[in-house]
């Protein structure tokens, strides 16, 4: 429908240079951000994977604004560190209030849940997640890091 792939990401990279792989400081193996999950099956999907995925801790680093019709859609780059001793660099791409984007603050901590098989830096904001169990998983991530 759109010509190839390499021209949506081309054409991507022209018109929101903030969102290419460099930009993110994500990796080649980043499949990018959709310019529309909704339309995307694939996004769909793993969207889907990741509301069961496996609980992380995310710190904020930065985030895009991608979108504001009808609601507020960013990509948030956050350092995630798992349960199991793991750090990388996460993307969540999120729908967000207008009271949740002017709280965002750098160095903020989310808990995340991720896809430890499949290694993409997707992740998903555990909304699900309370504060207490938030604190419970940050502590159990650092007792693992200075074990």
């Amino acid at each position: 429908m759109f010509g190839s792939k390499k021209k949506l990401e081309d054409l991507m990279e022209q018109l929101r240079p903030d969102l290419t792989r460099e930009a993110l400081g994500v990796g080649p193996e980043f499949p990018g951000v959709a310019p529309n999950p909704v339309l995307s099956s694939a996004a769909r999907r793993r969207n889907a994977e990741l509301r069961t995925g496996e609980l992380a801790i995310g710190r904020l680093v930065d985030w895009r604004e991608v979108s504001s019709d009808g609601g507020v859609r960013v990509v948030l780059m956050l350092d995630v560190d798992t349960v199991g001793g793991v750090s990388f660099r996460g993307i969540a791409d999120e729908s967000l209030t207008v009271t949740e984007l002017v709280r965002l603050a750098p160095g903020q901590l989310f808990p995340v849940r991720h896809r430890p098989a499949v290694r993409d830096h997707y992740v998903a904001v555990a909304r699900d997640v309370g504060a207490e169990q938030t604190q419970a998983l940050v502590a159990e991530i650092a007792r693992r890091a200075t074990a």
